[in-house]
């Protein structure tokens, strides 16, 4: 069974008098563990499918199965349960709580599904420790570095074990060695286990995927995985 299976996904979107099909009959499956980079030019329809796997969005037509639910009959607030407790998001502008300290940042989505308070202290003590913030556990984002703040928002959004990673232009706010430093991180989180999406119209980042999905006009116009261009591992 995989982990994400996407079956005749069509996304619409009515623009005064235009109709813009963002997504055009989109059939893909990823399986647990993949490590795979969505690409393609502004107005692909990349964002539009990064949207929906992590259900913020919905389908105009076609099913989205996650762990072979379809996730796309729930209602929102059983999609909201979903996506808190499966599904991690990592974002270009990082989306911290500027009021909130690096630590209460991580442990924000533990707070929201209920998980009680010495349980999030102890995983969030290892968390910031893991990706070498244990000493900024006090500091809010404006204290810290761009790359330092990633990481808090890579620690956020895998606090909770998540079955998919979805990262949307993960470096787009940091210089290169940062970049690079980030995208390590996750590619080490990918290599023990967890699946890993990412959003990138950088050539260099996504050719490190394992597999690159390859989006043009609401389409899917190359799959390396299918189109037989796998790069190796």
């Amino acid at each position: 069974m995989s982990l994400i299976r996407l079956a005749g996904i069509e996304r619409v979107f009515h623009l005064g008098d235009s109709t813009v099909h963002a997504l055009n009959r989109l059939d893909v499956a990823i399986e647990s563990g993949e490590y795979v980079a969505i690409m393609g030019p502004s107005g692909s329809g990349k964002s539009t499918l990064l949207n929906l796997l992590g259900l913020l969005d919905r389908p105009d037509a076609g099913s989205y199965h996650l762990e072979g639910r379809d996730v796309t009959t729930l209602s929102p607030d059983e999609q909201a349960a979903v996506r808190s407790r499966r599904i991690g998001f990592v974002f270009q502008s990082f989306h911290l709580v500027p009021r909130l300290t690096a630590a209460e940042n991580v442990a924000l989505p533990m707070m929201l599904a209920g998980i009680p308070a010495a349980e999030r202290t102890q995983r969030v003590a290892q968390a910031l420790k893991d990706f070498g913030l244990d000493r900024r556990a006090d500091h809010r984002p404006d204290q810290l570095s761009g790359g330092q703040r990633q990481r808090v928002a890579i620690a956020r959004a895998t606090i909770m074990q998540p079955a998919v990673l979805l990262a949307d232009e993960p470096t787009g706010n940091l210089d290169r060695a940062t970049g690079d430093d980030v995208i390590n991180l996750l590619e080490a989180l990918n290599q023990r286990g967890m699946t890993l999406i990412v959003v990138t119209h950088d050539q260099k980042i996504g050719s490190r995927a394992r597999r690159q999905l390859m989006m043009e006009d609401g389409e899917l116009r190359h799959d390396s995985l299918r189109d037989g261009a796998l790069p190796a591992a």
